[in-house]
């Protein structure tokens, strides 16, 4: 007895000792989606006083701040995160002058037993301050109209905290609550509301004294609330019902409620008043059917809620909250995730939409092969939109509505019962039920998805939390954490592999013997790029698609993380071959030492910490700025492990040249600064920094000069082109027909342009016998030396190109030797270090993959994704067009007369791109002629490929004359 007592007294005391223990944020680098915008629910939004910023807070564990007028991101905010929940954000709001952001939810509890609410610097993106020691998660915060204070909304039992902004003192507290709290908010006097899960609805004065509490009327469960502006009435949302109530704002009675009638569907829990009061605006869970399906609806009624309405149609999911805009309309934010703007005329004139595949309700359309690694899923709800993705040829396939995935690919739906297996009650509850007994989960645990082995011995159970293996009397024989909820599961028909459709927006495989994750994807929502990795960071990519993920780095508990994309670790990670091997291998570990051993090299053993690339932050000037000089000091702060080896300043994504910016150091070890001119109206400035380890992302500020006119700078510039193409090859095993004919074609057209978009245009062409590797040598030498960075530079290459096993990209000369590639035939390196030190911009074409023609003998194709990556890098900066992807081939035909890319090319440069009429070619039309163009002429078989680095954007490349 007294073992027991002394064991249960010493628990206590560990308990509490941990809980007093202050441990710091995992070290460990975490993968994470990015793609430019949330990958899971935005559940708070934030809007300053003037309306210049909206800040989103996502379960993604990001923060991002938004240029309101365009949509535009402006910073992504990483506070600590770790595994499962840390790092969820819950609330967040911007302070009423714009310059600080908090934010706070799951986070913290990891490493202090207690939870955070984080302030970040707007401008810079760093983590400035911090409250802790919070008793509970964070799930509503919301600075005073005058930016004085700001309340904490806590879960559990444990009420609200309000803290003094200028030193975060605390200055108030109520802890008589029942229950959570999600709805708060400020009048402009200062006083406060708040809505509480325990039915409450509670009044505090301007200095915090409850003056009110009263039991709310529409419902059980009050979520959001709102003031009028004149802090007259107050709005209340319910999470139970169809209700919404307004009360009096000087004692909560009750006054009345608007019109709901119709909203029997969902609810209507976010409320908010017109910023001049007249209008009322709720959102929530209702549906609505319009001429173009059914959506998810902001309800609008005129005379403060006491008149008519209108249902307007904003997204697909849920409407999580609801803000004024200073001149009428609104912003909201979505579960999707998604958010946007409505103007006082119900337009939607912002809508930043999802960039993530959703894969509910797809359970019968979640197709496998018998070997698990060809997948059918769909990008939309109900498997709609769907598209196959084969890991073993890494390619994406869409299916038209005339096609039959099923049929053609030999994939198969999963089981969902069998003799003796009865699975009952498992679609979207907490009580799943094996042969009529309950499946043992956690509690609020809800079960997603099932699929039943094909030996018929065990199943899966994909639930909101974790992908679980049971046998076939219901004993867990394994479960593994997911990222988000597993909406659909399949197992491969030879029972090795499962495979999870998740909920944020990836598909992983697992291995059936252990659970051990194998591999994932991510589809982007753009049907054209993707991404596959392993557990370790080992990757393929489409082209554009390697910075869709990257690698989080915690720095402390007290600062703001790193986020480095995984295409700064490119010569370490991109290893297709370690994929190819995974395939049948299922271990990581096994494949790359499979892989190491038949390039005859060894893996590298440093840990990801140890290899970090340099982190460059711009300070001044901000992005968006206007500005007054064209002599421009850029201030920035670079940080790193390793000494600095070189800062490289780009305007408009091209390097300036040395005597255009000097770059000096400054009295902190980590801040330079560098003084460009600027030449056109709006410029793009991006600065990277290199180490011994690797190239930092670009940090890059768009700038408006204020004094020049539009008129002042059309200077036309001059073009160069060096067009290289190869039909006849010393080996014959490698003849084509249009290579050299595609480039003659390509520089005729581009001729054209002289007086026109060009004052001048300079070819030099190198076809066929005259393209040995010295002929393309000197080529590349003489665009690098002619072109400043007043001109345009385009280098065309067709003919064959191929990777040797290592993965090195090699252009073939008319003379080369196949056994030895490294002295005969034109390796990448030579191309890119071209277009990396060419001054003015760069459009790089490649019609490279060729097979001999459409019917005839396929030879060998070269995977293009990793070229093109590398030359549309910050540090390349060229726009790239490729004739086809991955490992596609470029096709031509005699009846064409070309290659199928350079006819569609062509047909666009002389006009047929030009889609407004206005007889202008910007990069962005051609890529959109290219892509339906080649698509038509090969019948779906060859996809064309355009990156346009982020701080190049789109500009004209021909115009025609009318």
């Amino acid at each position: 007895m007294m073992k027991k007592i002394l064991s249960k007294f010493l628990f206590f005391v560990f308990l509490l000792s941990s809980s007093a223990f202050c441990f710091e944020p995992t070290k460990k680098p975490i993968l994470r989606i990015e793609t430019g915008m949330h990958n899971a629910v935005i559940w708070r939004i934030g809007i300053d006083s003037k309306n210049r910023y909206i800040v989103t807070g996502s379960w993604d564990k990001t923060v991002r701040v938004w240029e309101l007028f365009t949509g535009r991101l402006l910073k992504t905010l990483r506070p600590p995160i770790g595994e499962g929940n840390e790092g969820k954000i819950y609330a967040v709001d911007i302070s009423p002058d714009g310059n600080t952001i908090a934010c706070g939810g799951w986070t913290g509890w990891e490493w202090d037993r207690s939870h955070y609410v984080y302030f970040f610097d707007r401008r810079t993106g760093r983590l400035v301050d911090k409250i802790s020691g919070l008793p509970n998660v964070i799930d509503h915060l919301a600075y005073s109209k005058d930016g004085r204070f700001i309340v904490l909304c806590l879960g559990g039992k444990n009420g609200i905290r309000v803290y003094r902004v200028s030193d975060l003192k605390l200055v108030a507290q109520d802890k008589n609550y029942g229950d959570n709290i999600n709805g708060a908010d400020f009048d402009f006097n200062g006083r406060l509301v708040t809505t509480s899960y325990d039915g409450y609805i509670r009044l505090y004065d301007k200095d915090f004294r409850l003056i009110s509490k009263r039991k709310a009327f529409g419902g059980k469960r009050p979520y959001h609330i709102s003031f009028s502006p004149d802090g007259e009435k107050i709005a209340v949302g319910f999470d139970d019902s169809t209700n919404i109530d307004v009360l009096s704002g000087k004692d909560l009675t009750y006054l009345y409620s608007p019109n709901t009638k119709g909203v029997n569907n969902g609810n209507l829990f976010s409320v908010t008043w017109s910023y001049d009061g007249k209008v009322l605006y709720s959102g929530g869970r209702y549906w609505g059917k319009f001429s173009k399906g059914f959506f998810i609806c902001i309800r609008k009624w005129v005379d403060e809620g006491r008149g008519s309405y209108v249902d307007i149609p904003v997204s697909k999911n849920t409407i999580m909250q609801i803000l004024p805009l200073r001149n009428g309309g609104v912003i909201f934010g979505t579960w999707e995730p998604s958010f946007g703007v409505l103007d006082s005329y119900d337009r939607k004139v912002i809508y930043k939409t999802p960039t993530i595949p959703d894969f509910r309700d797809g359970i019968k359309k979640f197709l496998v092969s018998y070997d698990g690694f060809k997948v059918q899923f769909g990008y939309r709800p109900w498997g709609k939109s769907p598209a196959v993705f084969s890991v073993i040829d890494r390619s994406l396939e869409i299916i038209s509505s005339s096609s039959s995935g099923v049929k053609l690919y030999d994939l198969h739906s999963p089981i969902l019962s069998a003799k003796g297996l009865s699975i009952t009650n498992w679609r979207n509850t907490t009580n799943p039920k094996l042969n009529g007994r309950p499946i043992k989960l956690e509690k609020h645990e809800i079960s997603r998805s099932i699929s039943i082995s094909p030996k018929k011995d065990s199943f899966l159970l994909g639930t909101e939390w974790y992908l679980r293996l049971f046998d076939r009397h219901g004993n867990r024989k394994w479960k593994v954490s997911v990222p988000s909820a597993v909406w659909d599961v399949n197992i491969s028909g030879n029972g090795k592999v499962a495979v999870a459709a998740i909920g944020d927006g990836t598909i992983r495989w697992y291995r059936m013997s252990d659970g051990k994750e194998i591999l994932a994807l991510f589809p982007h929502i753009d049907k054209k790029r993707w991404i596959l990795w392993t557990p370790s960071g080992y990757y393929d990519a489409s082209a554009d698609g390697e910075n869709l993920i990257g690698w989080h780095v915690n720095n402390g508990k007290s600062h703001e993380a790193d986020f480095y994309p995984i295409s700064s670790f490119r010569d370490r990670f991109y290893r297709p071959q370690v994929i190819a091997s995974l395939t049948r291998t299922l271990d990581e570990s096994k494949a790359l030492r499979v892989v190491s051993r038949k390039m005859g090299r060894k893996s590298s053993t440093s840990s990801i910490l140890e290899t970090l690339p340099p982190v460059v932050h711009i300070i001044s000037p901000e992005d968006g700025e206007v500005v007054q000089d064209k002599n421009l000091k850029v201030i920035f702060r670079v940080k790193s492990q390793e000494p600095i080896l070189k800062v490289r300043t780009f305007i408009n994504g091209r390097p300036i040249e040395k005597r255009r910016g000097i770059g000096i150091r400054q009295k902190d070890k980590d801040i330079y600064k560098i003084t460009v001119r600027l030449s056109e109206y709006i410029s793009n400035i991006s600065i990277i920094a290199v180490n011994r380890h690797g190239v930092s992302q670009a940090d890059t500020v768009k700038v408006i000069l204020k004094k020049m006119k539009r008129k002042d700078f059309v200077i036309k510039p001059k073009l160069y082109i060096l067009a290289v193409g190869v039909s006849k090859y010393l080996n014959k095993d490698l003849q084509l027909t249009f290579p050299s004919k595609d480039v003659v074609d390509f520089v005729k057209v581009m001729k054209r342009q002289k007086g026109l978009l060009y004052r001048n245009v300079v070819a030099k062409v190198i076809t066929d016998e005259k393209a040995t590797k010295g002929e393309i040598l000197d080529g590349l030498d003489w665009i690098q030396r002619e072109t400043t960075s007043k001109d345009v530079a385009m280098i065309f290459f067709a003919g064959h190109g191929i990777n040797d096993y290592a993965g090195i990209y090699y252009f073939l000369p008319a003379d080369v030797n196949l056994n030895k590639l490294k002295r005969t035939a034109l390796a990448f390196s030579d191309i890119k270090n071209t277009v990396s030190c060419i001054a003015g911009k760069v459009l790089v074409f490649m019609d490279t993959c060729h097979s001999g023609n459409v019917m005839g003998a396929r030879r060998g194709v070269a995977d293009i994704n990793g070229v093109i990556n590398e030359l549309s890098s910050a540090e390349n900066g060229a726009v790239v067009f490729a004739s086809s992807t991955g490992k596609q081939y470029s096709l031509e035909d005699l009846k064409w007369g070309n290659g199928a890319f350079t006819k569609a090319l062509v047909e666009g440069l002389s006009g047929k791109a030009d889609y407004t009429g206005k007889g202008e070619i910007t990069v962005k039309m051609l890529d959109l002629y290219l892509s339906e163009k080649v698509k038509e002429l090969t019948r779906g078989r060859q996809t064309p490929t355009t990156i346009i680095p982020k701080a190049i954007g789109n500009f004209p490349i021909a115009v025609i004359m009318k």
